[in-house]
């Protein structure tokens, strides 16, 4: 097990190997530098798919996973699984760009040991030292139970090295032994709770008996509670009981933990779920009212949260020389600072395009005002067209985004306007390029989306893709836009029941008339 703190001095960095479960290799390397930065000389590896995972945990040595929540192919859940039944006990946190608190919780109740954002990286190390510290004390709380059935209390050092708190009873219930931790959970010395019943440490509005019970019941031998200490005061508690004999005798044991770190983590949880409503407040003020009503054009836009809030954003801009700029964004990471930022984003675009008709300046100022703040961490990326109604043409501009698609009226494949340029907050100021100018036609659809539609995904794997979007719009043909989008989001999320959204789903149409 290796060191959980950070050194002082280089020469003393402790060694980490680090098993990363990540199909994203930039993301990857992000998770190594945080926990180099942590102190430690990090190993690593990365995997993206069960097979891989698999051959690695048998070939073992590893002190640690991270694993993404979702992939092509392959998820945190499935990971979870093959982890354990590899019977290995290292730590698992789960790291992903969104969860939403339920699904959070119910990976760790399936034995997750931490989930946290990649939006959040300054969590990283803490939940780590504390993950390898809780390692530690799993391995030494096995060895205590290996040494009591050989011996009576042969390896005491064990026990008396345990942050749990270990009880040793008979069988009625009398304690008998306590190690050094009963001190730091209960106030008491050790030999100052032998001779009492476990009533002694239970909290006053505990009907008498009731850990002894719980003790003693087949079905429910680990549970939550609460526990005098020797204050007054009162403390959250797990306790987990096991009997084993020793010579001839009998004895209870009860390992008791300290879970007031815990409750603060599902106290953060909770906090967490008010911030995405928050967050998602926020962004629900960012989507226009309407379409703008242009002649010889039928525009649309529709966004749907996912469950876990995301930043998603559209918005249309009226330029200077006449054109209607239309276009879509998305933020890297979820919660209330993602829309925060999604709201200067969409402040600092509104206030160029007041002095700038061409996508690619506007991109260039606006990311020259956002790179400051962004300061690198956090990006954003836009796909930003401007179509003016007299002549036609269609302008395009992209920081980072997935590509723009404009068919024609027979359903073929005009124009796909890829990326000229890095996400906003990406890269220091920079010029952004455009794509070649496209001269529109009547029938010709101009379609902008987030990647949360095209890469929706089943439960095994299968990705919706922008493919199934581009043959609903060729069924469509004289479909009004808006009710084009709202199709594409149905068709994206009947594809994926029952698993749930995992991301945002947004759609920008064109229709030229």
């Amino acid at each position: 097990m290796p060191d959980t703190s950070a050194p002082a001095t280089t020469a003393e960095r402790p060694k980490l190997r680090a098993l990363i479960v990540e199909d994203s290799e930039f993301d990857a390397l992000i998770l190594v530098n945080h926990l180099r930065q942590g102190g430690w000389k990090v190993e690593s590896k990365r995997v993206a798919d069960a097979g891989a995972f698999e051959r690695e945990l048998r070939s073992g040595g590893w002190d640690l996973v991270l694993c993404d929540h979702f992939m092509p192919g392959f998820s945190a859940p499935q990971a979870l699984e093959i982890y354990q039944q590899s019977g290995r006990d290292m730590p698992f946190i789960i790291v992903s760009g969104g969860i939403e608190e339920g699904v959070a919780i119910e990976a760790m109740k399936s034995g997750a040991h931490d989930f946290m954002t990649k939006g959040s990286p300054g969590r990283l190390v803490p939940a780590v030292q504390r993950e390898l510290r809780e390692a530690a004390v799993r391995a030494a709380r096995r060895q205590a139970e290996t040494a009591l059935r050989e011996s009576e209390l042969r390896y005491r050092s064990v026990w008396e090295n345990s942050t749990d708190a270990v009880l040793l009873m008979d069988l009625e219930g009398v304690i008998r032994f306590g190690n050094p931790a009963v001190k730091v959970i209960f106030g008491w010395d050790a030999p100052e709770v032998c001779g009492h019943t476990l009533d002694f440490l239970q909290a006053a509005e505990a009907p008498p008996g009731t850990w002894k019970t719980a003790a003693e019941a087949e079905d429910r031998r680990v549970f939550e509670t609460r526990a005098r200490r020797s204050d007054g005061s009162e403390v959250e508690v797990e306790i987990g009981f096991t009997r084993m004999r020793m010579g001839t005798q009998q004895w209870l044991v009860a390992f008791i933990r300290d879970i007031t770190e815990r409750r603060r983590h599902e106290a953060e949880i909770r906090k967490g779920r008010q911030e995405f409503a928050a967050a998602r407040e926020v962004q629900s003020r960012l989507f226009p009212k309407s379409a703008p009503r242009v002649p010889g054009f039928d525009i649309a836009g529709l966004s749907q949260a996912a469950e876990a809030t995301g930043g998603d954003s559209f918005d249309y801009l009226p330029l200077p020389d006449g054109s209607w700029g239309v276009l879509v964004a998305d933020v890297a990471g979820h919660g209330m600072g993602p829309a925060l930022l999604m709201a200067e984003t969409r402040f600092c675009l509104r206030m160029t395009a007041r002095s700038a008709s061409a996508p690619a300046d506007i991109l260039t100022q606006a990311n020259r005002l956002l790179a400051e703040d962004l300061g690198g961490d956090r990006y954003v990326t836009v796909s930003l067209a401007a179509i003016h109604p007299g002549s036609r043409v269609l302008r395009h501009a992209s920081a980072g985004h997935p590509a723009t698609w404009i068919l024609d009226a027979t359903g073929r494949i005009k124009a796909s306007l890829r990326r000229t340029g890095k996400p906003l907050g990406r890269q220091g100021p920079a010029a952004y390029t455009e794509n070649p100018p496209v001269p529109l036609e009547s029938g010709d659809t101009v379609l902008q989306l987030t990647d949360g539609i095209d890469e929706a995904m089943r439960s095994d794997g299968t990705l919706f893709t922008v493919e199934r979007v581009l043959d609903l719009i060729r069924a469509h043909p004289g479909v009004p836009a808006a009710e084009l989008a709202g199709r594409i989001c149905q068709a994206a999320r009947d594809f994926t029941r029952p698993e749930p959204q995992t991301d945002d789903f947004t759609v920008v149409l064109v229709r030229v008339l």
